[in-house]
């Protein structure tokens, strides 16, 4: 069975082919980080012509690259949520296009199931885990009891992890994405020069805060470049904004598996590819008797991969009686 994932939820165009639910043919991915550099940030309604004009000749490399013809194609799975409305569509119509001309089913898939089953392009895990998705739009906790059994457990209230380290990243003046130069920076600095505050919230709680430490560091930075300021570098305030970050992360997820009884976790999503990040996450749950399972970093950042993985799996454990209708449409804020 050939999978043809398309993926534009936000500012990567990408495009795969999965044979089988295994074997990864192919996984095109075209970053815009270029194009949104130079904003320190996302600028929707750039992220979208750039899929217009991106699209098609990504998916064709895709079918190239994996030696197939669209006409081969089984399945078409393509992100219908969450994400931005203008890159979504871009993909999702795009999709429903080649399923009706080459009356191929097409099934729509949330971008956050895509994560959560990225580690099956590497290996299987064994049903129930823990999964923690961190990625710049979102920061949950799930409990994953199988293909299509999934249950939230906690999400931020305000700020994700990577949206937060894209916003130091831009106060230090460093540029964009952040997270890749926010963890450069940190291996030069001590984390304990400049300890910033963690948001544990309620006892007990399994929901993050980041807004808290954005604001933290704002104030750190204006204090250092006031006459009596402070001469922390810019090492330090990376490495304690790092180490607050994952330290809550990790926290958070051995207090889930506490809580629900689990012996493993899947880190996921884009901040998943921070280093510091799985060998904390890794290390603590080692004490704890908790198997880690992390996708390597092309599989944690956004690509079609993970979405052609997730449309197997429904089709396999979920199968509907027929296609998605045509009639499917972009949800910027799909529930998980």
């Amino acid at each position: 069975m050939l999978v043809l994932g398309i993926e534009t939820s936000c500012d990567e165009t990408a495009a795969a082919v999965l044979e089988d639910g295994t074997f990864l043919r192919s996984n095109v991915i075209a970053s815009q980080d270029e194009i949104h550099s130079q904003f320190g940030g996302i600028v929707p309604e750039l992220a979208g012509r750039s899929h217009v004009e991106r699209i098609h000749l990504i998916i064709q490399r895709a079918l190239d690259d994996a030696g197939v013809q669209l006409n081969d194609i089984d399945l078409i799975a393509a992100t219908q949520g969450p994400g931005l409305v203008v890159s979504l569509l871009v993909g999702l119509n795009t999709a429903k296009a080649l399923a009706y001309s080459l009356e191929t089913p097409v099934i729509g898939i949330n971008h956050l199931e895509g994560h959560v089953l990225a580690i099956f392009l590497q290996q299987k895990v064994e049903f129930p885990f823990l999964a923690l998705i961190v990625s710049g739009g979102h920061t949950d906790l799930c409990r994953v009891n199988g293909f299509g059994q999934y249950r939230i457990l906690g999400r931020t209230r305000d700020d994700a992890a990577g949206e937060s380290f894209d916003k130091v990243a831009k106060m230090l003046g460093l540029g964009y994405p952040g997270g890749p130069i926010i963890e450069k920076k940190a291996r030069q600095g001590n984390p304990q020069t400049q300890v910033f505050p963690r948001a544990w919230l309620e006892k007990d709680s399994l929901d993050f805060s980041f807004s808290g430490l954005k604001t933290s560091v704002r104030n750190t930075l204006l204090k250092r470049n006031s006459d009596n300021g402070s001469s922390c570098s810019d090492e330090d305030i990376a490495a304690g904004f790092q180490e607050a970050v994952v330290d809550v992360l990790v926290r958070k997820a051995l207090l889930a598996c506490r809580q629900e009884s689990l012996k493993r976790i899947v880190v996921t999503g884009g901040v998943a590819a921070n280093g510091y990040l799985r060998d904390c996450m890794t290390e603590a749950a080692r004490k704890e008797g908790i198997e880690v399972f992390v996708p390597k970093p092309v599989l944690c950042t956004d690509n079609a991969a993970m979405i052609a993985c997730a449309g197997y799996y429904r089709s396999q454990h979920c199968p509907p009686s027929e296609s998605d209708p045509f009639s499917l449409d972009a949800h910027p804020n799909l529930p998980f």
